[in-house]
């Protein structure tokens, strides 16, 4: 690790002090500038790295102890900790994740996470959903009906998402809509400069129609085949297979 690269990014100023210096390290660590189980300069070297107080490094410290990224033990000092430990759905550590990461491998991952949970959570949504969270995924749909802007679409998207997973009822699916917010918010706006949006929102009507009709089946179905031609959207709007032959044959076999 070069203590001229590390640490010394620009920040903004008007946010907190501890958040700018957990910010700066923390971005630091998931691009590899410290590796795993190599120390950070002591506290004082980085009081001085980046001007700031001793408290503001200490209390940036203990925020990124508890995202799992790094680990503090009398006289070892502070070291990174391997990635398997990092708390992957933090949306801080999915943030510094997105800017270092490359896209077509940040999108591969997101669908493989997506066809994993999404499906499974259309049908609970189905059998669990209140009257208002009804409300609120048809909220969302007609927001994203009528959307003109991309930005106003893509954000529309994001809120009908996630009151599908907030109509689970279940908690353990939240913290995923929680990052799924920050994960799909790059996602779409890839994905909504493609010439399909008529057909996706025909596909998330038959979703919201499934999940307010109590279909759990349907939701289910109706969830994977819109996954899969978003999957392939975005393999026209890349130019090229990012997904590989897996892909490709769930489209085919959905069809």
């Amino acid at each position: 690790m070069t203590e001229s690269i590390a640490f010394t990014e620009p920040g903004t100023m008007t946010r907190k002090l501890h958040t700018r210096v957990a910010d700066q390290i923390g971005r630091s660590v998931v691009r590899g500038e410290i590796l795993p189980g190599h120390a950070l300069p002591s506290e004082l070297r980085i009081c001085d790295m980046m001007n700031v107080s001793r408290t503001a490094v200490r209390e940036a410290l203990r925020v990124l102890v508890g995202k799992g990224l790094l680990q503090s033990r009398p006289k070892s000092g502070t070291k990174v900790r391997d990635p398997g430990h990092w708390n992957h759905l933090d949306p801080d550590v999915l943030r510094w994740q997105l800017e270092v990461s490359d896209v077509d491998n940040f999108l591969r991952k997101l669908f493989q996470l997506r066809l994993a949970v999404e499906p499974a959570a259309a049908a609970l949504a189905a059998t669990a959903a209140t009257a208002d969270d009804c409300r609120r995924i048809k909220a969302a749909f007609e927001k994203m009906a009528s959307a003109k802007a991309n930005e106003i679409f893509a954000e529309a998207d994001i809120e009908f998402h996630r009151s599908i997973f907030h109509a689970t009822h279940n908690e353990f699916f939240w913290p995923i809509a929680q990052m799924f917010e920050h994960a799909l918010r790059e996602c779409f706006r890839l994905s909504a400069t493609g010439d399909h949006r008529n057909r996706a929102i025909d596909e998330h009507r038959d979703l919201m129609l499934a999940i307010t009709s109590h279909k759990p089946d349907r939701a289910n179905a109706t969830a994977l085949l819109l996954l899969q031609n978003a999957a392939q959207d975005l393999v026209v709007i890349r130019g090229h297979d990012i997904f590989g032959k897996k892909a490709e044959s769930k489209k085919r076999a959905s069809t």
